[in-house]
């Protein structure tokens, strides 16, 4: 499989895993969903992200995407610890090289 389309399969099986009660978010019913779960619109606000990253992000273009945007995605998407590195694994494959935080200081 292309990484791409890895990437775009794992974060649009997610949305719809997570429900808008879950995710903390007022649920206006169910005639207003076209999908189960959460939207994009949905996982870009509670990432902090404008749709149209989220969007991009979502359609296999992780490279660029930042540490904390990613860090941000798993939580929105409420992702266990197996999904989150496999998140962070499909990064790195696109190019991406996030890097874990070190609190120490170097010098």
């Amino acid at each position: 499989m292309d990484m791409k389309r890895e990437i775009k399969e794992f974060l649009m099986s997610r949305r719809p895993q997570i429900t808008p009660d879950m995710a903390g978010l007022p649920f206006a019913g169910a005639d207003d969903r076209r999908v189960p779960g959460l939207r994009r619109e949905e996982v870009a606000m509670l990432a902090g992200v404008s749709v149209e990253y989220y969007t991009r992000l979502e359609r296999g273009n992780l490279r660029g995407a930042s540490q904390s945007v990613l860090e941000a995605l798993a939580r929105a998407l409420q992702l266990n610890d197996d999904e989150r590195a496999y998140l962070f694994d499909l990064a790195r494959s696109a190019g991406t090289p996030p890097k874990r935080r070190n609190n120490k200081n170097p010098r």
